[in-house]
């Protein structure tokens, strides 16, 4: 072992501490990693920057522009209409056309968008079917990770995979459709798995959060009177101390709708919608003056339909407020909108809401103006879930439009008159030209961490594979248990794969094993492009954690998961598609080609 493999071990492993700490943004650990190899020596400067420049990271931000127009096109709400008349209300066949719908999707766009798409869709499907949603979301976002091994461009390890074997020489690489047979067979045995095993696994737990007329939300909003002798009068709602009561809305002597944003100085007669609990409320109205109103409580099912809805969001998968509390990034000012409630880690709030600070998975109970919610939904660190009533629809006349743009795409790829970045670099510049998307909503659309940190990881493949650290671990790992054979060492390397993708992100766990898979079957005298493509099946099993994928973050609060429920689910998946791997892909890539 040299100095140099030393160091590249030493910077490894302090990389995956961050990446499992997740005290660092993983994109900056990245680019640290990055920056560190650079000063080492161990990679030039101009390798350093090179993943930046790389095909494999055009592609991807490519493929996250086109996902980005079919998702304001409206594509996925004609599917998921499609959806509901073809499943009627039989949640097996539901869970079925939700898999190959979510399956096939994840085949040309980006999974986690077709994920966030589907998403609203499906909450709104099991609740007009009175079915638990935590029924269907795992299926959903599993299916687009299983889905997005169909094609090349279905998933970043995909990608990334076929970029690296390309620096070899006398390997062919992949075609558009080399991944679809085992895509195809995974994406199978996933859905078999959930029809057969997985929904008898699945918790049958509906999520308390849930916009609906009997949400135990209405146990929280109440409205009170101005009294004769109350403190308020003559103060605005910003002016006045409020005991730990939310004023949603002003409802004057008149009868007229206010805003608590408004200049309106409170009378006597004023009536407030007010957000709290029973105790608070009760000893806010004493000290304050407010009487309750005789009619009892206010509710969500009293809002007027004109001028008032509910909404549940969930933070994106790009947002920049994860940790940061409604306070910290001003909520109410900054949307005009109110949180009557929150669904954190597995909890839900109605109390104290302004110091919570927002993860990944939260989902929030949020009431406002059909303006206001309308902002929201354009808004990229939000993912609307529903809304009571409906907002109306995207661009659907531009759907039509989208669909042609990625089908020419696809056949330029496929008869291979393009290179794959530069067709899916024009079908983003058609999106755009075509009016499905604004430049800047281009930009929104790109999930800039995932880019950073796959251009910030790609100089680490480089650098194994120059210092021949890529090679000592692969020598290591056929000296172990290259004595059973190929398929041995195959069975080794996917299963190194799968346990570091629960940690990290599947593009760094393909950059980082995919080097050792390729030379391991070098040196084994075995064809490398079986071993990759195992490396990325195994990049797309994230199945035992919720933090293992953010398909699995994004799915967390709207099916009140609990963190024990992936583990239960998932285990068996991931041990039915190692056999089923192993059994198959000697078929279809045999490992020692004639």
């Amino acid at each position: 072992m040299t100095t140099d493999n030393i160091l590249i071990f030493a910077i490894l492993g302090v990389v995956l501490i961050l990446f499992v700490s997740e005290k660092l943004r993983v994109d900056l650990v990245a680019l640290m990693a990055l920056v560190t190899l650079t000063l080492t020596g161990l990679i030039s400067p101009e390798e350093a920057f090179s993943g930046f420049s790389s095909p494999a990271v055009i592609t991807v931000w490519a493929v996250f522009i086109i996902s980005g127009g079919l998702t304001r096109s409206g594509v996925a709400d004609v599917i998921a209409r499609f959806i509901l008349r073809l499943a009627g209300h039989n949640q097996i066949r539901l869970t079925v056309l939700i898999m190959v719908t979510v399956g096939v999707m994840s085949a040309f766009m980006n999974n986690i968008g077709a994920v966030a798409i589907l998403l609203p869709a499906v909450v709104s499907v099991a609740r007009e079917m009175k079915t638990s949603p935590s029924k269907l979301l795992i299926p959903l976002a599993w299916a687009s990770l299983m889905g997005g091994n169909i094609t090349l461009i279905g998933t970043p390890p995909n990608i990334l995979a076929s970029s690296i074997l390309e620096g070899y020489e006398n390997i062919p690489n992949f075609t558009f459709f080399d991944f679809a047979p085992m895509g195809l067979i995974v994406l199978a045995t996933g859905i078999l798995y959930m029809v057969l095993i997985g929904r008898h696994l699945l918790p049958d737990r509906t999520s308390d959060t849930g916009p609906s007329q009997d949400s135990p939300i209405s146990e929280y909003l109440s409205e009170v009177e101005v009294q004769l002798d109350s403190l308020l009068i003559g103060k605005t709602i910003w002016g006045a101390d409020w005991d730990g009561l939310t004023v949603l809305h002003i409802i004057s002597e008149n009868g007229k709708m206010l805003s608590p944003r408004s200049d309106h100085h409170l009378e006597s007669g004023d009536r407030l919608l007010v957000e709290s609990s029973a105790e608070e409320l009760v000893e806010a109205a004493q000290s304050l003056g407010l009487a309750f109103d005789p009619k009892g409580n206010f509710g969500p099912a009293r809002i007027p339909d004109g001028s008032l809805k509910l909404a549940e969001v969930i933070l994106s998968p790009k947002s920049q407020f994860h940790n940061k509390s409604l306070l910290q990034i001003d909520f109410r000012s900054r949307f005009g909108l109110s949180v009557l409630a929150m669904r954190h880690e597995g909890d839900t709030l109605f109390s104290r809401l302004a110091d919570v600070p927002l993860k990944f998975g939260d989902s929030l109970l949020i009431e406002g103006s059909f303006k206001r919610l309308r902002a929201l939904r354009r808004h990229p660190d939000f993912l609307m879930l529903d809304t009571y009533p409906p907002l109306e629809p995207r661009r659907t006349h531009k759907a039509p439009l989208t669909v042609a743009i990625l089908l020419g795409g696809l056949v330029m790829i496929t008869t291979g008159w393009l290179p794959v970045p530069v067709a899916l670099l024009i079908g983003a510049i058609l999106m755009v030209l075509s009016g499905a998307l604004s430049m800047d909503e281009a930009y929104q659309s790109i999930e800039w961490k995932s880019v950073f940190l796959i251009a910030g990881m790609l100089p680490m493949g480089i650098a194994m594979e120059n210092t021949g650290t890529a090679q000592l671990i692969a020598d290591w790992i056929v000296g172990w248990i290259g004595g059973w054979g190929a398929l041995a060492v195959l069975g080794g390397i996917y299963i190194m794969t799968g346990l570091l993708t629960e940690v990290m992100s599947n593009a760094a766990a393909t950059v980082l094993v995919a080097p050792i898979a390729i030379d391991a079957a070098i040196r084994l005298g075995a064809d490398p492009r079986a071993f990759v493509i195992g490396v990325v099946i195994a990049a797309s099993t994230s199945f035992l954690m919720p933090i293992g994928h953010q398909a699995n973050i994004i799915i967390f609060g709207p099916g009140n998961y609990k963190f024990s429920d992936y583990t239960r689910v998932g285990v068996w998946l991931n041990l039915i598609l190692l056999i089923v791997v192993l059994l198959t892909l000697p078929l279809i890539w045999p490992l020692y080609p004639g």
